[in-house]
């Protein structure tokens, strides 16, 4: 879910009585399965949505405040994708990666790996704080 990913599915499944390496398995599968048909399709996607005018309006938006950062990211490439996605902070998740990448013209093989990387990051990230080692190593 582009919301939340695995940031809120990983801490919902270990409630759920999942085992922490569950959690992560099924976060992590939910979260990249949709990168790859994301960068495929979501020319066709948003030039269908842009149809709408209140889509079209919000789409340029987006596309203004990312090219004011273009050359930030493009600074970082694609290791600036992981880093990105690896953050567990909202709206840093894959689907704004992949929103990025596609503005970017990014390369969708690597922007894929790259991505993945950073959804791997985040799922040990969070994994660990659900548990609470984070916050006991910080305490000591």
């Amino acid at each position: 879910m582009p919301v939340s990913e695995l940031r809120g599915g990983i801490p919902l499944a270990l409630y759920l009585g999942f085992t922490p390496i569950e959690s992560y398995i099924v976060a992590f599968i939910g979260n990249i399965l949709p990168v790859p048909f994301l960068l495929v399709f979501l020319d066709k996607l948003v030039s269908i949505a842009c149809k709408i005018d209140v889509v079209a309006r919000f789409y340029t938006k987006i596309v203004s405040r990312v090219e004011k950062r273009k050359k930030i990211i493009e600074k970082y490439g694609y290791f600036g994708l992981t880093l990105f996605v690896a953050i567990p902070l909202p709206i840093t998740g894959a689907w704004t990666a992949v929103l990025l990448a596609f503005l970017l013209r990014m390369n969708k093989i690597k922007s894929t790996m790259y991505i993945s990387l950073g959804i791997a990051i985040a799922g040990v990230i969070v994994i660990l704080a659900s548990l609470g080692v984070i916050k006991i190593y910080t305490l000591i």
